[in-house]
């Protein structure tokens, strides 16, 4: 007797934390059914045959209903409502596999790299596969090396890895093999890796014909991340806009000019002229008595266009320019390391007009703790700058870098690369946009406001992504177009840089949805969305906007749901922390979580700070028992929202149940200064609490909301909302075809369902609450 088969109807699921990895998504009643367990392969047939890996779905997912992202339904040959029929699978582990991809990204990615990515996914002959890494369902032993490839993928790739798409060529044995750590992985016409096992030397049979001059992962023993497979020279992630090339090679790819650049035209002429003074009107300098020193130190969020502001100029003024990944050199020896030094500075002093782009210079001279290799890359920069050569260093953390630099014979000047505002995101996005066919209902503006935090290199991964969406869904159109829906389907998946270590995944929920609240919604829309939505307005003015708000009320009324509609509007990015998780017990980590917390917050602005749970984060201090933990934590807050250095389009949101144990510093103002109440619900907005969350349950119309409102006293916005499903689980254990949701469905639920708002509890919040207004 054959395994069991379904046959069902195939659902697109946008949740960024599945999309492109591999993974359905079955009701669990489905998955009993087909005598399946989360985590096992499952074989899936539409028009063409192609396996995946089965996850549980949400248990409001229909029974019928199969969910997988859009690179599962192109590998199926099927749309939305399609029908799919999934069968379990055997665990086949593949020995042998080979791909083929962009030249940018196979030039960058060595097999062992792109074996991690693979690591965990069942790929059959002729699909398409991403770079994401299986990390919904990892395997614990292979937990650590899916993060060192992630990791390793933003570096050499930049932020475009995530949108990347590859073609299997071949995955034996077939189909649905699944990549394991013994599989054989290469490219076509390229390296392959060797096995885990030890120094297999074996060339797998689909490789036998990838060129005569290819070696199985370059020989030696390779770095299971960044090794064999790769040039010596190569370059930082193309997010940077840098080339991949070997050692010491010039870039030889297409150099952007200063007009493909929006919003670094003033940085652009700022560095045009010093190189230009530098390199070909010296002789006035020397007749003013006076030189000029060509070091600069370029600063920005990673992904800005730094390495391409760069080239651009250097392109201008006639120059050449030699590349230098700090990162890669630093993880050599000492020897090693000062040999490359030394190498490309003799390269530089020589044979004209040239530049020396050092990128993610920090690796190299670290502020903490440089040593010996730095000492030589000072050095180095200096026997350059004076030969009248030119060094140019860049970062995304200036604070990091080793002082020494900014020495007036080394890094003399400094630049500074700004993150976009919605402007500046919309000029970009008409550069990006120029080659690509764009239908009539595409609002870049729109786009634009819905990109916050994004720099050139995270709109052009949404760009390529929109495109990629657009091809999958017109493989056979002879003019395709790039739509709006393709856009707003890649924002799904596309998150700006400095947000890729968040695991964030928002409801999709606005203050529309949040039932009464109205004086609430107001405070927080003028306090929290008007500063990060409309900063220019502010300053036009000349008024400072409010640096943060404190959200207190009983438990369960809406404090984290306000926060999530706020985040909703789509117009800032989120960052949210509980209180606890940036209290540690070891000396000095709670302050750096909190540098940190804030650091990100300000390369991804505008930014939602939320922080819950307040009053364990930052309780009164001199009165904790921690050692002095929280006392350190709080002047930590307070010198993140009130120091020196200002907090620009961040705005903090802190919620608690008991605002008389938040620390009095942070609630003056230039700090959370705004405290709202949120109030327990009256009978008009627990009415307007049950029609929001019974807007998608079908209610019989015996059920009457606004009576039912006025008859819950003591229960919570929680309550309410538990009452309606409550009432939904009830219609369904009476009948699983049930289609309406009765008042007799109600009342049992009434009778499960408890008011948990405590009287004294409420009382004394509304007295805090008269005292504070």
């Amino acid at each position: 007797m054959g395994e069991p088969e379904l046959t069902l109807t195939a659902s697109l699921r946008p949740a960024a934390l599945d999309a492109r990895r591999g993974i359905v998504r079955l009701h669990p009643e489905a998955l009993t059914a087909l005598a399946l367990r989360p985590g096992d392969p499952v074989r899936l047939t539409g028009r063409r045959e192609t396996a995946g890996i089965v996850a549980v779905a949400e248990s409001a997912t229909g029974v019928g209903l199969l969910q997988a992202d859009d690179l599962t339904l192109g590998n199926l040959g099927v749309r939305d409502g399609g029908q799919v029929r999934v069968s379990a699978a055997a665990v086949t582990p593949a020995t042998e596999v080979l791909l083929t991809g962009p030249t940018e990204v196979v030039a960058v990615v060595s097999p062992e790299m792109l074996r991690l990515a693979l690591l965990g996914k069942v790929l059959t002959t002729g699909d398409d596969v991403s770079l994401l890494p299986q990390d919904v369902l990892p395997d614990a032993a292979t937990r650590g090396l899916i993060e060192a490839a992630r990791a390793s993928l933003a570096t050499r790739v930049g932020y475009a890895w995530t949108s990347t798409l590859l073609r299997v060529l071949a995955a034996e044995p077939g189909p649905g093999a699944l990549v394991t750590m013994d599989t054989v992985v290469g490219w076509q016409h390229g390296a392959a890796t060797r096995g885990a096992a030890g120094p297999v030397a074996r060339r797998p049979a689909a490789l036998a014909g990838a060129g005569a001059g290819d070696t199985a992962a370059g020989g030696g023993t390779a770095d299971p991340i960044d090794g064999g497979g790769l040039a010596s020279g190569v370059g930082p992630g193309r997010a940077e806009g840098s080339t991949a090339g070997s050692g010491g090679a010039d870039l030889a790819e297409h150099v952007p000019s200063v007009d493909e650049l929006p919003g670094l035209r003033s940085q652009a002429e700022e560095l045009t002229e010093l190189l230009d003074l530098g390199f070909h009107h010296r002789e006035v300098l020397g007749r003013l008595g006076t030189t000029v020193a060509l070091g600069v130190l370029v600063g920005g969020p990673a992904g800005s266009g730094k390495s391409a502001l760069v080239r651009a100029v250097a392109a201008q003024v006639g120059a050449r320019v030699r590349l230098l990944w700090a990162p890669e050199v630093a993880a050599l020896s000492n020897s090693s390391a000062a040999a490359r030094l030394r190498a490309a500075t003799a390269e530089v002093v020589t044979g004209g007009p040239a530049v020396l782009l050092v990128s993610d210079v920090e690796a190299l001279a670290p502020a903490d703790t440089p040593g010996p290799v730095a000492t030589v890359f000072r050095q180095c920069l200096a026997e350059i700058v004076r030969s009248g050569a030119a060094v140019v260093c860049t970062t995304s953390r200036p604070e990091a870098v080793d002082p020494a630099l900014r020495a007036p014979d080394l890094l003399s000047l400094r630049i500074d690369v700004p993150l976009p505002d919605a402007a500046l995101r919309r000029e970009q996005l008409a550069v990006l946009t120029r080659p690509v066919p764009l239908a009539d209902d595409v609002r870049l503006d729109e786009v634009a406001g819905r990109t916050p935090g994004f720099v050139a290199a995270d709109l052009a991964a949404l760009v390529r992504e929109a495109g990629v969406r657009a091809a999958l869904r017109q493989k056979t159109a002879e003019n395709p177009t790039v739509r709006m829906d393709d856009f707003t389907a890649a924002l799904e998946v596309v998150r700006p840089t400095s947000m890729a270590a968040s695991t964030l995944e928002l409801a999709r929920v606005t203050l529309d949805d949040v039932g009464d609240l109205v004086e609430v919604k107001q405070t927080l829309t003028e306090s929290v969305l008007w500063p990060l939505t409309y900063p220019d307005t502010f300053a036009r003015l000349g008024v400072q906007p409010p640096r943060g708000v404190l959200l207190y009320g009983p438990p369960g009324c809406g404090k984290t749901y306000l926060v999530t509609a706020l985040a909703g509007s789509g117009r800032a990015n989120v960052l949210s922390v509980k209180g606890a998780e940036l209290l540690s017990k070891w000396v000095g980590e709670s302050e750096r979580a909190v540098r940190e917390l804030f650091r990100r917050a300000r390369e991804a602005a505008p930014t939602l700070v939320f922080l819950d749970e307040m009053d364990a984060l930052a309780p009164v201090r001199g009165q904790a028992t921690d050692g002095g933990t929280t006392d350190r934590v709080v002047a930590a807050l307070l010198t993140e929202l009130d120091g020196v250095e200002a907090l620009r389009n961040v705005v903090v949101v802190g919620a608690t149940n008991r605002p008389d144990l938040v620390d009095p510093a942070l609630l003056r103002p230039g700090r959370l200064e705004r405290l709202v109440y949120v109030p327990p619900p009256d009978a008009e907005a627990r009415a307007a609490i049950l029609r929001a969350a019974a807007r998608n349950v079908p209610l019989a119309e015996d059920v009457d909301l606004g009576a039912l409102g006025e008859e819950l006293a003591g229960f919570s916005a929680a309550d309410c909302a538990a009452l309606v499903r409550e009432a939904a689980l009830a219609a369904m254990r009476e009948s699983m075809t049930a289609a309406t949701v009765t008042a007799g469905h109600v009342e049992t639920a009434r009778a499960r369902v408890r008011p948990s708002l405590d009287p004294a509890q409420v009382a004394w919040l509304a007295a805090y609450a008269e005292q504070r207004s």
